[in-house]
């Protein structure tokens, strides 16, 4: 705890001040990320936009603009959010799928970029704006040849994100036929399927439909970069990433003599280390077989761990020299509700602190109000001051636009 970013006394006097469960957020941890990253592609025409569906609180988006960044939407409402934290429009990716061609119009009077994903809305695209509005083509690249990593034919083979290689003759009819310009294309990647290998090869598809199109400008390689995790071989460095990424960046501009600018929209990459679940230990129970630590939280305010088996750290704040345990870490959810399954922890005591780490990408985004139990208050520590970026709710909230009826 010692070498802890947040020491023991701030994390207590935070709990204090604005209780439990608290969402905390390292400023400089976050900024400390995207420098890594521009490092790594330094020697490359790169911009840098944060995909806010990773965490959207109007503090954290002003905040990667502060730094320099552009902002990924996958929203009509995530666009106007990105506007209100003071983006411009040519900052903004909008990146839908599966939409009402009703937010591409939002989208386009917004006056962001554009990436469609589906041959339905590239038509509508065209015979709405014609030659006037340019976009981006989302890619599927399709990637099921690759048996070393089970995780990639099951991916592309049931993704709905992108428009698939095979469908791209489609493409250049529908392009040909309304006069539409092409200005980019985007690489669909997901943290599920990402490995070095498979973005690379994703890549080459890139460069090689680059091709294809003469007005391209920008290619986009999406996000999906996975930030350092223990004990995960999936997790690639992004500067090997980089080096190898340089050599068929420089070969695609050797080949036809274009200079395109890359784009990369890293979401969890950015801000997943930088945030932090502080809990408090309610109930110590032993059903006979397991010991269990029940704390004041649950899926309802982190679903990573149950809905995709994700591992965050969790550090005992208050006894951090208590002898080692093993705990079941569950929430106070009426459903099964782990945060983690046979964790050694310092001996948890009721009333002590946990501190559940990497909190900080589809934490707070994807919190919900089941059990009508209140959303937590969120902080952000900048220069090692706290702001409170986001109050807790209250039975107000939840009880905000429902309309009684009385019997």
């Amino acid at each position: 705890m010692e070498n802890h970013p947040l020491q023991k006394a701030m994390l207590k006097k935070l709990a204090s001040d604005y209780g439990t469960p608290l969402y905390i957020y390292d400023a400089y941890k976050i900024k400390q990320q995207i420098e890594t990253f521009r490092k790594a592609f330094s020697e490359i025409d790169m911009r840098l936009f944060y995909a806010m569906k990773a965490n959207s609180n109007l503090s954290i988006l002003k905040w990667m603009k502060h730094l320099g960044t552009g902002v990924d939407t996958v929203s009509a409402n995530e666009v106007a959010l990105a506007l209100r934290a003071g983006f411009r429009p040519e900052n903004i990716v909008f990146t839908p799928n599966m939409v009402n061609f009703d937010e591409i119009k939002q989208a386009v009077k917004a006056g962001v970029f554009i990436n469609i994903e589906n041959l339905s809305n590239l038509e509508k695209l065209g015979k709405a704006y014609g030659k006037s509005v340019p976009c981006f083509i989302r890619i599927n690249p399709l990637l099921d040849d690759m048996p070393w990593e089970n995780d990639v034919e099951a991916w592309h083979k049931q993704s709905k994100f992108g428009i698939a290689l095979q469908q791209f003759d489609r493409v250049h009819d529908l392009v040909n036929r309304y006069g539409i310009p092409v200005i980019g294309l985007h690489l669909h990647a997901s943290h599920v399927i990402m490995s070095r290998e498979v973005f690379l090869r994703g890549a080459q598809i890139v460069f090689e439909l680059a091709k294809e199109f003469s007005g391209v400008k920008y290619l986009d390689f999406g996000g999906g970069l996975r930030p350092e995790e223990p004990d995960n071989p999936k997790v690639f460095d992004v500067f090997a990433l980089a080096e190898a990424f340089r050599e068929k960046f420089y070969q695609f501009r050797q080949e036809t003599g274009r200079k395109l600018q890359l784009w990369f929209e890293p979401g969890r990459f950015l801000i997943r280390q930088a945030g932090y679940l502080l809990v408090r230990t309610e109930v110590i129970k032993n059903n006979g077989i397991v010991d269990f630590t029940g704390v004041n939280s649950g899926f309802n305010h982190l679903i990573r761990p149950m809905l995709y088996g994700s591992w965050h750290n969790i550090i005992n704040i208050s006894n951090p020299a208590g002898e080692k345990k093993k705990y079941n870490v569950v929430g106070n959810l009426c459903e099964i509700d782990n945060f983690a399954i046979g964790r050694t922890l310092n001996e948890v005591r009721e009333g002590d602190l946990l501190l559940v780490e990497n909190a900080g990408a589809y934490g707070f985004s994807m919190s919900s109000h089941y059990n009508s139990r209140f959303k937590p208050a969120e902080v952000m520590i900048v220069n090692d001051k706290p702001f409170l970026i986001r109050k807790r709710d209250t039975l107000d909230d939840l009880l905000r636009n429902q309309i009684e009826i009385n019997f």
